[in-house]
């Protein structure tokens, strides 16, 4: 499941976010548009009203059902891919599009386009973390591309947002740095639940995990 400057980008985008004086209606428009196809075929893996209905799905698609999974993952990566393109160019534009300019919630839909492509976040996190300071994104969402971004290179995050899996065992939370901590910075960082109760969600019961100990797991 693991797939994976700062001054001069903070220059780079200094102008656009601080120039985000009023809401940019055909901004959100896009970002809107984007958003949802963002999420389309990713509702089709996890909405249990879409994936309880497979045959239906398969109709839609028109692909048989033993192709159905692997024909919705390359769609979404295809997806991904082509909002990354547009997004590129609206976040040299324009900054972070945060909620001065397009709004809330249209202000997460540039987090979900960075986010699901882990290639881009190493370029972008600096100007998610501008942009949360001020406000313009929830803390959350730096914190959670934060963790994104320390799994994917191999170090501990910090607030425990990120599960992942190995050669189909069962999910895992990533090692947490000093995870005695976790709770407190999570409740620092804006989340309403401690790590325990978050990582519920993904079917996962929490337990300290180690970098020593994934190193160890078989990973094909």
């Amino acid at each position: 499941m693991r797939h994976f400057l700062y001054a001069a980008l903070l220059c780079w985008f200094a102008v656009p976010v601080a120039a985000q004086t009023k809401l940019n209606p055909r901004l959100k428009h896009e970002l809107d548009s984007i958003y949802e196809v963002d999420q389309r075929y990713r509702a089709m893996l996890f909405e249990p009203r879409l994936t309880r209905n497979p045959d239906s799905l398969a109709t839609a698609l028109g692909v048989s059902k033993e192709a159905l999974n692997a024909t919705i993952i390359n769609r979404m990566q295809s997806a991904d891919a082509a909002n990354m393109e547009r997004m590129h160019a609206i976040l040299k534009q324009y900054g972070y599009p945060g909620k001065s300019l397009v709004g809330a919630p249209t202000n997460d839909a540039a987090w979900h386009v960075i986010q699901h492509n882990p290639a881009t976040i190493s370029t972008y996190l600096p100007l998610v973390k501008v942009a949360a300071e001020k406000g313009e994104i929830p803390f959350t969402r730096y914190a959670m591309m934060l963790d994104r971004h320390l799994m994917d290179g191999g170090k501990e995050q910090l607030y425990g947002t990120q599960v992942t899996s190995y050669n189909g065992k069962p999910p895992f939370v990533w090692p947490i740095q000093n995870p005695a901590q976790v709770n407190q910075r999570r409740k620092q960082a804006g989340f309403s639940d401690t790590v325990e109760k978050y990582v519920t969600r993904f079917g996962v019961t929490y337990r300290v995990i180690t970098l020593e100990e994934v190193e160890k797991m078989p990973k094909q």
